[in-house]
């Protein structure tokens, strides 16, 4: 059965990239959610005024891969203890966050977190929320790694690619 995930771990490129090597990953868009403006731009979300993060959503067939797997990549694919930033970006557009669709995904990414926070010594920040309207991002950031052939924007994700 086709399932619908959305997540926000930083740059939305890389994070689209690590999700689209995923078997039973049907389809990927990044784009913005959890914010107060409809309809923004990228320019709108990096003003920090509209509270938007930068998040994809993931079609998946559930009969292939598990959301249990798709937060496990979620998990591996940032650090979950910065707050409102990953690296060098900075800012809540680079927030960390699941947004679940549905109650079995929330009490899946409560476990999960509880699960990876012996991992850490920091705690985690990651934000579990109901989600919101999704608003794709405009079609040059579709993709983006993929167009320019690489598979990753930071060296923790080419590493656990």
């Amino acid at each position: 059965m086709t399932k619908k995930a959305t997540f926000g771990a930083g740059c939305f490129w890389g994070v689209e990239a690590a999700f689209r090597q995923i078997d039973g990953v049907t389809k990927t868009r990044v784009g913005y959610a959890g914010g107060k403006l409809e309809d923004p731009t990228y320019e709108d979300v990096c003003s920090h005024t509209t509270g938007h993060a930068e998040v994809v959503e993931v079609t998946y067939d559930d009969d292939v891969v598990s959301y249990d797997d798709l937060l496990n990549v979620f998990w591996h694919k940032h650090d979950p203890t910065q707050l409102n930033r990953q690296g060098w970006d900075v800012g809540d557009q680079y927030r960390s966050v699941v947004f679940f669709h549905d109650e079995e995904q929330r009490q899946a990414a409560e476990r999960s977190r509880a699960s990876e926070q012996s991992e850490y010594r920091k705690p985690i920040v990651t934000q579990i929320e109901p989600a919101p309207t999704f608003y794709e991002a405009e079609d040059y950031h579709q993709q983006y790694l993929e167009k320019r052939g690489r598979s990753s924007c930071t060296t923790q994700l080419a590493q656990t690619a």
